[in-house]
């Protein structure tokens, strides 16, 4: 029988690949034998994290290409996707993962604390997503692309309005996608995160406060980064080929809680 997750061969870019979601989604790909562009800011990191995950994975070190991008600039985003096509031949998988967070409070907040948060986690959504699509479209192969939400997208919390509303926007985002590329071969779906420890939130969950609160939720702990692969892959292969236009909420029941 076909196995219907398989992505062997395909080649899945990743941006903020640098660390959390991204490096480990990044890993799982070169586990299941697909090329993975790297793609974020941080070079010298991309660079060692490619290293270690050939070296974890035993895999072959051309399966993984760093490629610098800035995801808030389309030069760079232009001169990334070339590299990737340079090396690979094509794009068949985006994984847009590329977030940051500035938490503060609404009469407290900046305009640079509003600007950088909704510019980064929806504008570059819309970016990459539109740089890679028509790149898929010249090539007449088709793609998929896997947006990453977040259930902040689906619920308020306080000091994070900046960031829950580009969350939102993203889920709508992510079906007017589905809406105008599903026709054209191209499957556009998302997945939104709960709450699972990266660099964005790490210092908080580890806190006092923290663990309190993640304690107060249902099923009362964090995600582990693994318990993505699974929605990720899914909608990433054939497996979910009459998945178009979704949003998979990836939180163990955290939205059945106040949040």
């Amino acid at each position: 029988m076909k196995n219907l997750f398989d992505v062997k061969g395909k080649t899945v870019l990743i941006t903020g690949a640098s660390s959390g979601i991204g490096a480990h989604i990044a890993a799982m790909f070169v586990q299941q034998g697909a090329n993975v562009v790297l793609a974020a800011r941080r070079m010298e990191k991309l660079e060692t994290l490619a290293v270690e995950v050939a070296s974890r994975e035993a895999a072959n070190p051309t399966q993984l290409l760093p490629v610098s991008m800035d995801v808030d600039s389309r030069d760079s985003v232009e001169t990334g996707l070339q590299a990737a096509i340079s090396h690979f031949g094509q794009i068949d998988i985006l994984i847009n993962n590329a977030g940051i967070a500035r938490t503060a409070r609404l009469l407290d907040m900046s305009e640079n604390d509003w600007r950088s948060v909704v510019d980064t986690n929806l504008g570059s959504v819309w970016r990459v997503a539109q740089v890679v699509a028509r790149k898929m479209l010249e090539q007449q192969r088709g793609g998929v692309i896997v947006n990453i939400a977040s259930i902040l997208g689906f619920v308020a919390q306080k000091q994070n309005a900046n960031y829950g509303a580009a969350k939102s926007a993203v889920v709508h985002l992510t079906k007017s996608m589905a809406l105008e590329w599903g026709g054209k071969g191209i499957r556009v779906n998302a997945i939104a995160p709960g709450y699972f420890e990266t660099e964005i939130n790490r210092s908080f969950l580890k806190s006092d406060k923290g663990s309190q609160y993640i304690s107060t939720l249902f099923p009362g702990r964090a995600g582990k980064l693994s318990e993505l692969e699974g929605p990720i892959l899914l909608l990433a292969s054939d497996a979910g080929s009459y998945i178009n236009g979704s949003v998979i909420t990836v939180d163990g029941g955290t939205l059945l809680s106040a949040v």
